[in-house]
């Protein structure tokens, strides 16, 4: 989850303490918070810098539904989809559902295969799962790494570890951990060691 525009005076980090709390309010599901991370626009330069979380939660239900509840509490926070990498109030993803692969392991290997320039032209108009492009961006991967370190990728084998690992130094560098405000998480602070 991520946001880099404030909504009804409310700054990114708040706005992504809140939609973790909606996220979980009513739905009886076990959740796991990462730690809040800024991280820079994506693509360089598309806007001010984000506030990103990963949630992990239990949902044993349909990816599809899960899908839609997130652009429900996206819109429910003023999210509109106008152009691609816009600056934005919420961006909720789905980047994972368990081992699950779809629509099948050919699509999403098609789509995680794709070169960036082709893929900054092109979105899937499906749900794809795991999220295509997650292993190249370290605003998936550290706050993932955070929940789901030894989470690994259903098709190509490789851990959200091993993924993070991977990226140039230079990506690390770029990124800090944020203390939230006192009293916005919805959620005990996890410790870290």
């Amino acid at each position: 989850m991520g946001s880099n525009v404030s909504h009804e005076g409310n700054a990114p980090i708040s706005v992504v303490c809140a939609a973790m709390s909606e996220l979980t309010n009513g739905e009886n599901v076990a959740a796991v918070f990462s730690r809040l991370y800024r991280t820079p626009a994506f693509p360089p330069g598309a806007g001010p810098d984000f506030i990103n979380a990963a949630l992990a939660i239990d949902w044993p239900g349909d990816a599809q539904v899960l899908l839609a509840r997130l652009h429900e509490i996206e819109r429910g926070f003023g999210r509109t989809r106008r152009t691609r990498w816009e600056a934005r109030v919420l961006d909720l993803d789905l980047i994972a559902l368990g081992d699950r692969v779809w629509p099948d392991p050919e699509t999403q290997t098609e789509w995680r295969n794709l070169p960036s320039d082709a893929a900054a032209r092109r979105a899937p108009e499906m749900l794809v799962l795991p999220h295509p492009r997650m292993g190249e961006r370290i605003f998936v991967l550290a706050p993932l790494a955070d929940i789901a370190p030894d989470w690994r990728h259903p098709v190509t084998g490789r851990t959200v570890r091993e993924m993070l690992n991977a990226l140039p130094q230079a990506d690390h560098d770029a990124i800090e951990v944020v203390e939230p405000p006192a009293g916005a998480l919805p959620f005990p602070p996890l410790s870290y060691k």
